[in-house]
């Protein structure tokens, strides 16, 4: 692929100004926060935003509604709180990881100390603040739940001692010790064989090229075996799925209230701990049943520009109503399992794979390329 542009994704110093005003986002490497780090993002929110926390495919957070002012005081609340010890490189910390890491027994592997140790190793290199802003790193605990997220860099876990390092097709074991360093040096070797390219994917032959400069070769045949992370309980984790992933202020406030530790999933839920209570109150799914399970939307109207509708409303809207009071030919995406709607053909947000395709095309929707 031709790149004819420089890389614009949004950061905390990058604010990208959409129609209802600036927008951060908030890289959180492993998807962990403390309590206290979610309760200065859902302040911030409040006090220098439009009220709400977004959460995004790449378990990442973002503010939407930032005044002129805002970024400035914005980055002085994050550096306070531990959530940009790299100013560098605060927009390609974009690190996954399995958010049932080490709570239940799919788990082969609790990669987040190795998501932590690869930020830090990450920050540490000044050339990689040149990575572009869309470049993904990937520690998978074992049970496949981030195979179809396409990562640049991914890990998987074999067992407590190997894992499966690949750059795209197939891959190479290694052992642990040695991941946080490869992983890393997986990506300075893309910024030396790359041209205009943002992924490794993009790279005419960039998975052979840069696997040579680490002195490997994959011959590996990648795991086969995929999980999906739904809401409920899971071991000693708690999965609460947010609708439309779009936390409101009493929602944020609830889960600080949990206490320890936060995990947001690439899904749009987040991860908390086993009996935690008080979250259906305010909104929050905690059940593999609801109608909001797997449901996604971009922005859309008014908050961006090129959005045809508001389709955030709409799904809302259609979701809110009974099954007997859901009208129309968009009422046959209720309990589709996976739904993604899109305010224009960009798709902002869209799942990997395997998702049903809601389009607003100006006088209503596509669904799966169908007009409804």
């Amino acid at each position: 692929m031709a790149r004819t542009e420089v890389d614009r994704c949004p950061g905390v110093l990058a604010v990208h100004q959409a129609a209802d005003g600036g927008l951060a986002r908030v890289r959180v490497p492993g998807g962990r926060l403390t309590a206290a780090q979610l309760d200065v993002l859902r302040l911030a929110a409040a006090e220098l935003g439009d009220g709400r926390l977004e959460l995004t495919s790449r378990g990442n957070v973002q503010i939407r509604g930032l005044q002129a002012d805002g970024p400035q005081d914005l980055s002085d609340r994050l550096f306070a709180a531990g959530l940009l010890p790299s100013m560098a490189h605060e927009r390609v910390r974009n690190i996954l990881a399995s958010p049932l890491s080490g709570l239940d027994q799919q788990s082969r592997y609790d990669v987040l100390p190795v998501a932590t140790a690869l930020d830090r190793a990450l920050c540490d290199c000044p050339a990689l603040a040149e990575l572009p802003g869309r470049f993904l790193f990937a520690l998978d605990d074992g049970r496949g739940d981030l195979a179809e997220l396409a990562a640049d860099v991914a890990v998987r876990a074999l067992d407590e001692r190997v894992a499966v390092l690949s750059l795209g097709s197939r891959g190479v074991r290694v052992d642990w010790d040695a991941v946080p360093e490869l992983m890393v040096g997986a990506a300075e070797a893309f910024l030396a064989v790359r041209d205009q390219e943002w992924r490794i994917a993009e790279v005419a032959g960039g998975e052979e090229l840069i696997l040579e400069r680490l002195g490997l070769r994959a011959t590996e045949v990648l795991p086969a075996e995929t999980a999906q992370v739904v809401a409920g309980v899971h071991g000693a984790g708690l999965v609460v799925t947010v609708p439309l992933g779009s936390l409101t202020q009493e929602q944020a406030a609830a889960l600080v209230l949990v206490g320890g530790e936060v995990r947001i999933t690439p899904w749009r839920s987040v991860v908390v701990p086993a009996g935690s209570t008080g979250l259906e109150e305010v909104g929050l799914v905690t059940t593999p049943d609801s109608v909001w399970e797997g449901v996604t939307a971009c922005a859309g109207q008014p908050g961006c520009a090129k959005a045809l509708a508001d389709v955030r409303a709409d799904a809302t809207t259609l979701l809110s109503a009974t099954a007997g009071e859901a009208a129309g030919g968009l009422a046959r995406v209720v309990g589709r399992g996976r739904v993604h709607w899109s305010g224009c053909e960009r798709r902002c947000g869209k799942p990997g794979a395997g998702f049903v395709d809601v389009l607003a095309v100006g006088n209503g929707y596509l669904v799966d390329g169908e007009r409804v």
